[in-house]
């Protein structure tokens, strides 16, 4: 144990003196993640914001002939703009955004009404606009009401009763909480956090590996009395070390700079207090050994500080994989899944966020199946030091 602790002393404060590992362990990743993905979330809460409360521009092609449709849209606080053209010109009025939208009414529209017939309109929108999807779909809605304003005084004007054309009422009932509709916009915190957690070891796994063989201090250090087995999991304590204090701080920076994220504006609420923040930590730690193992492994191949930092930018990327997967398809924290690192934490902290309770089953499986997984990548990082190959 008194090698081991030297080991990871040694590797600690080396490393303390680097400005790189201070700067990514102490600044580039706790300040920058939760920075960048506050500014994110005020940009798309704005953005929401605006498309809920701002009036719909609609351009209109053959108002003249549906006076009461077009009446019916202004009542709603629509703009209705004239747009001279047909279809095609509708087309591509909006294929080359010079009109969000546009409503055709055909020639034979009020024709057909005056006979009972149904008559059709054409609603013109680019679907891969997202700026415009808010309107597109508060525009269908109206229309929508607006026919179904039609069919009731049809009826009425039969003298039958209004509630024939509805057999079937639905009632949305919405069981959701503000911390769990938050959760949609949210979701993505877990991949920053993993990311911050994995810069603040990076250098600090290349430096105990690539550097002190590039620096020829690598011979010198396996002479003394210490096996490789304590030499290699010194450093990766080390490198845990030094995760763990990104962590830590990246959790503290997204606790204080959620209270900035104005998710109240849409009956939302950022469920990340002091308890969270812990729990997040906990959760997280499992994960800590897992990276640290991984990224000093994949650095012990490599023969030069700068093909260390290739490799390792590069592998940072592949924790992050299961979490946008996840993230992506809305997979629910199942039990089945606890055993996959990375998407296990990133299932849990979205359970927090949630202010779901945690079942200890799912907490214990992810904790045991990242340690294994980090456990036998520290392994074969202390095999990989065992060969004579280390040294050339």
């Amino acid at each position: 144990m008194r090698a081991f602790r030297t080991v990871f002393l040694k590797e600690v404060i080396e490393n303390g003196r680097d400005r790189r590992t201070v700067a990514s362990a102490l600044l580039l990743g706790p300040l920058g993640a939760p920075l960048l993905f506050t500014v994110l979330m005020n940009v798309t809460l704005e953005r929401e914001r605006r498309g809920f409360e701002a009036p719909i521009e609609l351009a209109v092609a053959g108002g003249s002939q549906a006076p009461n449709l077009v009446a019916f849209l202004k009542s709603e606080g629509v703009e209705v703009r004239e747009f001279r053209g047909d279809t095609d010109g509708a087309a591509r009025a909006v294929r080359a955004h010079e009109r969000r939208l546009v409503l055709v009414v055909p020639p034979d529209y009020g024709t057909r009404l005056r006979a009972g017939l149904p008559a059709s309109v054409q609603l013109y929108a680019d679907t891969s606009d997202t700026s415009a999807a808010g309107d597109r779909v508060r525009a269908e809605s109206l229309v929508r009401r607006y026919a179904s304003q039609i069919a009731s005084w049809r009826l009425a004007a039969r003298g039958l009763s209004t509630g024939l054309a509805r057999p079937l009422i639905v009632d949305e009932v919405d069981v959701s909480t503000p911390a769990g509709r938050a959760v949609t916009l949210l979701g993505m915190l877990s991949y920053f956090i993993v990311f911050a957690t994995l810069i603040g070891g990076l250098y600090v796994a290349i430096d105990t590996t690539a550097g002190e063989r590039e620096r020829g201090s690598l011979e010198p250090l396996l002479t003394l009395p210490v096996t490789r087995h304590e030499l290699v999991l010194g450093k990766i304590l080390a490198t845990s070390a030094w995760m763990t204090v990104s962590l830590t701080l990246t959790v503290t920076a997204f606790a204080v700079s959620l209270r900035f994220v104005r998710l109240e504006a849409l009956g939302m609420a950022a469920n990340f207090g002091l308890r969270t923040a812990l729990a997040t930590i906990g959760v997280m730690l499992p994960f800590v050994v897992l990276g640290a193992s991984l990224m000093t492994l994949v650095a012990s191949f490599t023969r030069s500080y700068r093909e260390a930092q290739s490799w390792l930018t590069a592998l940072l990327l592949i924790p992050t994989v299961p979490i946008m997967f996840a993230a992506l398809y809305q997979v629910p924290a199942r039990p089945g899944l606890m055993w996959i690192p990375s998407m296990s934490q990133h299932l849990l902290i979205s359970s927090l966020l949630k202010a779901e309770p945690l079942m200890a089953s799912s907490v214990l499986l992810s904790a045991a199946s990242t340690l294994a997984f980090g456990a036998l990548l520290a392994w074969a990082a202390a095999r990989c030091y065992r060969r004579e190959q280390i040294l050339g």
